[in-house]
């Protein structure tokens, strides 16, 4: 196994790196990073000749691909034949550890990504047990009932929380637990941000404000993978290795549990090992509309300015995520599955 993750991850370093160059590549079309530097006041051309000088946004992009990857402390001479560059900061570049400097707050990318993180993992570790959790549970109580009254229900309900758009999600609740109840005169819950700033940040306060948040995460994704969950289980019942455990006389829910429910979860594992890197790196819709300080919010702040660094920074971070997540993926099915073997 050790061989194999090893292989896996060399394997994973030219992936990264044409991923890298593809994400660059798109950044340079997708907006004026120097527009948003003068607040409201354009800024002169004098000026901006002197920040794409400074910045090096007035190189070839390739150029300033290399330089993002390595660093500009081996740049010596300027690419026009004037001479010295003088560079404003020396920089290693991101395959010593060094992702830049935010060009909007002026800090380094690692720290502003670094402080929205645990807001993230605050509010998505949460829900992803709830996720697997609830699938699991809805999903093999649905298929060991199938056609059923309860099953019927359940299937409805799916269709329903599956069809239903995020963001509308997001607000109904808001209007429904956070207006309306308060309307009525009952317990509500907040609607924006991670805690009242008159109360201060209290574990209470916290929790109260991710109650919202997390509802909206969830209910999509247990609608959704409920349904995976139930097929799969469908199908595994009418297996032939299941009519002879039974005939056997081994116990029902041992039947499920042990041989059923680790082969009918195969499919569910992919969904979620999919899942989790986009969701560590924050739910862009929700973080937004619930305004959580998470690193989805973090996300569209810096797009709407433009600000490359942080913005590769985070796609670089789902990147690896998504590479290290498809090698425990297929980690996890040689334990669910004993056909597999892992060479």
């Amino acid at each position: 196994m050790f061989n194999y993750i090893v292989r896996r991850l060399l394997q994973a370093v030219p992936q990264l790196f044409v991923i890298s160059l593809v994400l660059f590549t798109l950044m340079q079309s997708f907006g004026d990073p120097l527009a948003s530097m003068g607040a409201r006041t354009p800024a002169r051309p004098e000026d901006r000749k002197r920040l794409e000088r400074q910045l090096g946004l007035d190189q070839p992009v390739i150029f300033q691909y290399v330089v993002w990857l390595v660093g500009n402390d081996w740049m010596k001479i300027d690419l026009d034949g004037d001479g010295v560059r003088e560079t404003p900061g020396k920089r290693q570049g991101v395959l010593r550890g060094d992702w830049g400097t935010s060009l909007v707050t002026k800090t380094p990318v690692t720290r502003v990504i670094g402080d929205r993180i645990p807001n993230t993992l605050l509010l998505m570790i949460p829900v992803e047990i709830i996720i697997i959790v609830f699938s699991l549970g809805i999903g093999v109580y649905s298929a060991l009932r199938r056609y059923t009254l309860a099953d019927n229900v359940i299937t409805t309900l799916s269709f329903v929380g599956y069809s239903m758009p995020v963001f509308w999600l997001a607000l109904m609740l808001m209007y429904v637990f956070g207006v309306y109840f308060k309307r009525w005169g009952l317990p509500h819950l907040p609607t924006v941000g991670m805690y009242d700033p008159q109360v201060g940040k209290t574990v209470q306060q916290v929790v109260l404000h991710m109650v919202l948040p997390v509802l909206t995460l969830s209910i999509i994704s247990v609608a959704a993978y409920g349904r995976y969950v139930r097929s799969s289980m469908l199908e595994v019942l009418g297996q032939d290795y299941i009519r002879a455990v039974r005939a056997k006389g081994v116990q029902p829910f041992t039947v499920i549990m042990r041989h059923a429910l680790k082969n009918a979860s195969l499919p569910f594992v992919t969904l979620i090992g999919l899942d989790v890197p986009f969701l560590l790196a924050g739910a862009v819709v929700t973080e937004s509309i619930f305004a959580w300080p998470g690193t989805g919010r973090l996300f569209i702040d810096h797009t709407e300015r433009a600000d490359f660094p942080v913005l590769m920074g985070i796609l670089m971070m789902i990147s690896v995520l998504v590479v290290v997540f498809q090698i425990v993926t297929d980690i996890t099915y040689s334990f669910l599955d004993p056909r597999i073997r892992i060479e």
